[in-house]
């Protein structure tokens, strides 16, 4: 007898390959102890003719939330973060489903549902890396990356504020119902800086010059940024910006050197007029997003950009400036891509030749008064060519 009783737990024992297994099924039941039996019969059959148990496969939403678990603890918070907002609409998408069940058709049906959403190639492309990463994990990517195509981006996305639309769009964020969506505009605009260094940026990163109660000059130094080259780099303050942070640090007195520039708060309206103001502020943690805001921003001015396009505009003013060098963007804006560098170096290319027609063109008229050295008026003593 294979499955026996002793001592009011029941145990099994039987010979497989030779070999004598005896071990105790953990129960008082009979029925379950023949089961765990059988299920231990099963395992020692697949260990010998080496065959891996099948994994169960998870909801793609708990495989998902595993994913966004192990970037953060194997590689940064931030990056988990990244996968976490990535994956957002995918869970919306794909959460009730098998990891194993998504097709390449499926994919292709939600690229192209997205795109009808208005979102960018681009939005789409990381969307679908953060779920291929998912079905990396496991293993499930290969069998269907051939069938699988991912949209076509545009390189020359980025584009510069003209000045008129950076009017509006400083005209309402100052009437924004996020307070802190008027310093955030123009410092970004005034030094360029991604949206993660300004959230990483704390009051220690700010060397300014008070008089009177006012800010009239300032440097900021880069805690930490995507890049080495951009990690530490200092920018100073434009007289905006000082003016705008005077008002906007004015707002936390209670802020030492260890708490964040933009901190973390809930905004509420109140009085007859609705005036927003700040509750809740954690001065130890960073802000979060301020896409709403700028959503509704950009609404209320009736123009469309994305937030990376204000520093696309600081880059590029300073690449229309001929007297600008090349070391000096790249040390105010931190790394600056092959690509990135190429464009804003036609840009001055540009701007250069603007230059020199500005100074062809003002030869010119000086020299229509007078005569052009290049063809001096002829002489009386000088013979006139013959025309037949």
């Amino acid at each position: 007898m294979s499955v026996y009783k002793r001592g009011g737990t029941y145990w099994y024992d039987f010979w497989f390959n030779g070999s004598h297994i005896r071990d105790s099924a953990h129960t008082n039941s009979k029925t379950i102890a023949k089961q765990a039996e059988q299920q231990r019969r099963r395992d020692l059959e697949r260990a010998i003719n080496r065959i891996s148990k099948p994994a169960r496969m998870p909801l793609f939403k708990i495989a998902a939330n595993r994913l966004v678990e192990d970037k953060r603890a194997r590689r940064a918070h931030n990056t988990g973060e990244l996968y976490k907002y990535a994956l957002k609409p995918v869970i919306q998408e794909f959460g009730g489903r098998l990891v194993c069940d998504i097709s390449p058709e499926d994919i292709a049906g939600y690229q192209t549902k997205r795109l009808n959403a208005e979102m960018s190639p681009r939005t789409v492309n990381i969307e679908v890396g953060a779920l291929r990463a998912v079905l990396k994990a496991h293993r499930l990517w290969g069998p269907i990356s051939d069938a699988v195509e991912m949209l076509h981006e545009r390189r020359d996305v980025g584009r510069a504020l003209s000045y008129e639309d950076e009017n509006k769009l400083i005209d309402a964020a100052g009437k924004s119902r996020s307070p802190a969506l008027l310093p955030l505009l123009v410092l970004t605009l005034d030094s360029g800086l991604r949206a993660a260094e300004i959230r990483a940026l704390c009051r220690k990163d700010l060397h300014l010059v008070w008089k009177d109660g006012i800010i009239e000059s300032g440097i900021l130094t880069v805690p930490k940024s995507k890049t080495e080259a951009g990690t530490g780099r200092t920018i100073p303050l434009t007289r905006r910006a000082c003016a705008t942070f005077t008002i906007w640090l004015s707002r936390f007195p209670n802020a030492d050197a260890e708490t964040y520039i933009f901190p973390r708060h809930s905004v509420g309206v109140f009085g007859k007029d609705r005036r927003p103001h700040l509750h809740s502020v954690e001065l130890s943690q960073p802000i979060g997003e301020w896409k709403k805001a700028w959503k509704d921003a950009c609404t209320t001015a009736k123009v469309r950009y994305r937030w990376h396009d204000l520093r696309h505009t600081f880059i590029t003013r300073l690449a229309e400036r001929p007297e600008v060098s090349e070391q000096t963007i790249m040390s105010l804006a931190g790394h600056v891509s092959r690509s990135m560098l190429a464009r804003y170096s036609h840009i001055r290319s540009q701007t250069k030749q603007a230059a020199i027609s500005a100074v062809e063109d003002a030869a010119e008229r000086a020299n229509s008064k007078s005569g052009s050295p290049q063809n001096p008026p002829q002489s009386e003593h000088e013979e006139q060519p013959v025309l037949n």
